[in-house]
């Protein structure tokens, strides 16, 4: 046990600080959720729909029947040839889809935003626990991996880099 002990590494006094307020508020347990109001699922739902190949068909095959059904004038021409109303329907769509899909967009993105932050702060608790428990096995693997590499150093001055910055986090 003592072995062990002499071969751990030693954190600064702000490591130990940042991993003891990160070990207490459990970040991989504490998953943040995001309270949605009653507009963000509409703006949620709208996106959803309008985005689909669902939507893409239906406002299709509906565009086509407006159209046809005005150019055989089975029925009286509501909108004649330049199809002005069709037109008019099309914009007032667009002019609602547009905001309301933003919406969701920018929602999505903070929800995106607030995942990388958990993501970040559970990857260095972890990195900041690894660095307290390497054991001197954990040592012996990077041995390994460092002579491996070792082989490639010549040609890689990346991996000659990476190589240093393994033996300093060593020390």
């Amino acid at each position: 046990m003592s072995d062990e002990q002499s071969h751990k590494v030693h954190l600064s006094l702000e490591d130990h600080e940042r991993l003891r307020e990160l070990r207490a508020q459990k970040p991989a347990r504490n998953v943040p959720k995001l309270a949605l109001t009653p507009g963000a699922m509409l703006a949620d739902r709208v996106a959803e729909t309008v985005g689909s190949w669902r939507f893409i068909v239906i406002q299709s095959v509906l565009l086509g029947i407006w159209i046809m059904l005005n150019m055989i004038a089975f029925i009286n021409h509501w909108d004649p040839y330049p199809f002005i109303l069709l037109n008019l329907v099309l914009s007032f769509q667009a002019a609602y889809a547009a905001p309301i899909i933003m919406m969701s967009q920018n929602r999505q993105s903070e929800i995106d935003r607030r995942h990388a932050e958990h993501d970040y702060r559970i990857n260095v608790t972890s990195a900041l626990s690894c660095r307290t428990s390497i054991l001197p096995r954990h040592r012996a693997i990077i041995c390994i991996y460092e002579q491996r590499s070792a082989i490639a150093i010549p040609r890689y001055p990346d991996l000659r880099v990476r190589r240093r910055a393994i033996q300093r986090r060593m020390k």
